[in-house]
């Protein structure tokens, strides 16, 4: 075999939603794409803003000599500067330019910072239902991804993280909003993990950091808000990417920043900064970064997939599927009828419906709707949904 066995492996282990979306593809080319209704992908349908749109057509005339040049492995200093402000603003913590680091979008900010800290044989923790990716991410660094149970909620089971911990933990990983489920950690949460996180930490005599993957932290509803963990717990990398709330998911840009007063924060700063560049990224696109240093402050359009989420929550309700209300991101994560989540998926496309099976996102037993698409392709799937319940036995 040409590719590696690991390789192999991982391609297999983490091929569900590629394999949903590639049937998708052939089941338009077959039926019209609009007599399909692809719930696979978390590939925003909303269109970047106006503001993106005109910074970009001003930088693109901008003949400034090296605006296209190299620069620091971090990213340009000016772009970290407001980053860091950003933050400072809303935090009130003193972020400084020196600990931000802009990153090729969230993925590449997880592998930076998990390169930063992990020796073969360390554990990375986080919360059933994951990310598809953490999972390789960890075992890109000869490590260990380690799922803790969650309750019916979906919310974090504190003795659970408690016994999951050992001397190999290096970091957990939360996602809030999260992907799968949509749910958001309330302050309460947060404020009792940072304590349990204390609590581990003096035990095994070394801090356990908190990587806050939060690309969707402003894609919420019904007024709900989203606590910065890094204000309750000083060992915290904040982790986002602007595919989400600006609709840029291939312009790849995002950043991490850690907090100025965390453990070894110097020499993570040092660290991160390095890995940037030896894991092949070398620097966020310039003409990203740019832009979007100028649009923090920018608006997602969490209103309208809140009226996404108001068309399709209720009536899978009412229907008769068991689901967690999303307070957030832009998925559902519904029981599979019958728990075996394969199974009904390939029920599902009997009714040219297409989703993607909780198993690959260790949560056997569900599985998850993007529901980041037009409005017309969700009420237009209702009666597909509604007849995939009353039919499956």
């Amino acid at each position: 075999m040409a590719i590696s066995v690991k390789i192999s492996k991982a391609m297999e282990a983490s091929s569900w939603i590629r394999k949903m979306f590639e049937e998708g593809a052939a089941l338009k080319k077959k039926k019209g794409e609009e007599n399909v209704f692809d719930f696979t992908l978390g590939n925003p349908i909303t269109e970047p803003p106006d503001a993106f749109k005109q910074r970009l057509r001003e930088l693109a005339s901008d003949k400034t000599p090296g605006t296209h040049a190299y620069m620091p492995n971090s990213g340009i200093p000016w772009v970290r500067e407001k980053i860091a402000a950003y933050l400072s603003q809303q935090t009130g913590i003193d972020y400084t330019a020196n600990y931000i680091v802009m990153t090729v979008g969230a993925a590449g900010a997880l592998n930076v910072i998990l390169k930063a800290l992990m020796d073969p044989g360390d554990e990375i923790l986080t919360f059933a239902p994951f990310f598809v990716e953490y999972r390789v991410y960890a075992d890109n660094f000869n490590g260990t991804l380690k799922p803790v149970p969650t309750d019916e909620a979906f919310m974090p089971d504190f003795e659970a993280l408690k016994a999951s911990v050992t001397e190999k933990t290096k970091a957990l990983i939360i996602n809030s909003p999260h992907n799968p489920t949509g749910v958001v950690y309330s302050e309460e949460t947060i404020k009792t993990l940072s304590e349990t996180l204390q609590q581990v930490s003096q035990k095994i005599g070394h801090p356990i950091y908190l990587i806050s993957d939060e690309p969707y932290r402003k894609i919420v509803f019904d007024n709900a808000t989203v606590p910065y963990p890094s204000v309750y717990y000083k060992d915290t990398i904040l982790i986002t990417s602007h595919s989400k709330d600006l609709s840029l998911p291939g312009e790849r840009i995002g950043y991490l920043a850690i907090h100025p007063k965390s453990t070894d924060a110097v020499a993570l700063s040092v660290a991160t900064n390095f890995t940037n560049r030896i894991l092949g990224y070398v620097n966020a696109p310039a003409l990203m970064q740019r832009i979007v240093a100028e649009l923090q402050d920018e608006p997602a359009d969490a209103v309208g997939y809140q009226r996404k989420r108001d068309l399709l929550y209720p009536a899978l309700v009412s229907y008769g599927y068991e689901c967690v209300k999303p307070m957030g991101a832009f998925y559902l994560f519904p029981k599979a009828p019958g728990g075996d989540d394969v199974a009904f998926i390939n029920h599902l496309k009997k009714f040219d419906i297409l989703a993607v099976p909780g198993s690959g996102f260790g949560a056997p037993g569900y599985f998850r709707i993007a529901y980041c698409v037009k409005e017309s392709i969700i009420e237009k799937s209702l009666s597909g949904f509604k007849s995939a319940i009353e039919s499956y036995s």
